[in-house]
């Protein structure tokens, strides 16, 4: 058991359930995981800001489950529609700003500028992965007077495993952005990449 778990009163196996079903989640791609894999692409400094952002954006979500917003959104058909749609614009926004600047093509220089505020959005405006909060923190945390603390504790537990393995995407899809970078293959990434976000768009409004 982790020693802070054991302090809030974890049971391993709860602990050891939980890390499950949030490893599971964020191994799933998602726009998460595809805008750090293309700002990877641009840098490694990027890259790895995008994932602290993306880890960040987590903490939000944390916070918006524990004071019950993630249920509102869910009781709010209305709140919940506007939410998916407020996502998918912005990532066709981002979409268009990788075609105008070329900002994710491997061979151009680097703009680190907005990377981790990007990631914070990018993971925000994620209505899936409010709902997960909504349906697994209350669960695991538990009722009574140390509930919030417990719910805090295990947002951060996923927001440090979302940041090592964003970290992680992010550094090697530099590496193979620069491999690419030699070949003629470099100049069509920054299209991949919008096309990955248009069609990020389309799954969060389906």
């Amino acid at each position: 058991m982790l020693p802070v778990g054991s302090l809030l009163g974890f049971e391993s196996t709860l602990l050891v359930a939980y890390l499950a079903a949030a490893v599971a989640l964020i191994l799933a791609p998602g726009p998460d995981t595809m805008y750090v894999l293309a700002r990877g692409l641009q840098g490694p400094d990027a890259g790895v800001r995008s994932a602290l952002g993306v880890a960040t954006g987590v903490l939000g979500h944390t916070l918006a489950a524990a004071l019950g917003v993630s249920a509102l959104l869910k009781t709010a058909p209305t709140a919940f529609t506007l939410l998916k749609y407020a996502g998918a614009v912005y990532l066709i926004y981002l979409a268009a700003q990788a075609l105008r600047t070329d900002e994710f093509d491997p061979t151009t220089e680097s703009h680190e500028g907005g990377s981790f505020r990007r990631g914070v959005l990018v993971n925000a405006l994620n209505p899936k992965v409010a709902l997960f909060f909504l349906a697994f923190l209350p669960g695991f945390a538990g009722s009574g007077p140390g509930a919030p603390t417990r719910m805090a504790f295990l947002g951060a537990l996923y927001a440090g495993v979302t940041a090592v393995y964003l970290s992680s995407v992010a550094l090697a899809s530099n590496r193979a952005g620069q491999l690419l970078a030699r070949s003629r293959l470099s100049r069509g990434l920054q299209y991949v990449a919008s096309a990955v976000m248009v069609v990020l768009a389309g799954t969060l409004v389906v």
